[in-house]
């Protein structure tokens, strides 16, 4: 297995983790890997990128990792992270602005460092599973020490 950026800095902040391989389903979203990887799906996350528009800089980046079967309320999202209003990131902004492409996002090893906010039920589990930054990977750890690793915080996110 070749490592990803992600699994590099996680290694490097001395998180444990498992690693899991997988052929990508046809219908690449978080439910489906959840299924191919036998894992519950309230229990595997999926990362969102949301850009906020500003006056001084075009836009301000945010990244929410959510549980697969739930959505994302825009509105507890801007509140948590302090704005106005969100808008999802147009899918074809998401590979230049993160290096990641839809279906291997993770909001580790970004190629800028956004602040990342991660669902309050991620705590409730020993560990959750999210991508690996490719399509076909997918890391499992522990929610806290993934926050702890890239300083994200817990909020309240979905609908």
């Amino acid at each position: 297995m070749i490592k990803t950026n992600a699994m590099r800095i996680i290694e490097n902040a001395g998180v444990t983790y498992l690693a899991y391989e997988y052929a990508p389903p046809p219908q690449l979203d978080a439910v489906s890997i959840a299924k191919v990887l036998n894992k519950p799906v309230e229990q595997t996350y999926k990362t969102l990128v949301t850009q906020a528009p500003t006056q001084q800089h075009g836009f301000e980046y945010f990244v929410f990792v959510i549980p697969a079967n739930a959505e994302l309320s825009v509105k507890k999202a801007a509140y948590a992270s302090g704005v106005k209003n969100l808008e999802m990131l147009p899918l074809k902004k998401l590979l230049p602005l993160t290096g990641y492409v839809h279906g291997g996002c993770s909001p580790v090893g970004m190629k800028k460092n956004f602040p990342v906010y991660i669902d309050e039920t991620a705590v409730l589990f020993d560990t959750i599973c999210l991508s690996g930054g490719k399509v076909g990977l997918t890391l499992e750890l522990n929610a806290e020490d993934l926050a702890k690793a890239i300083g994200a915080e817990f909020a309240d996110l979905t609908l």
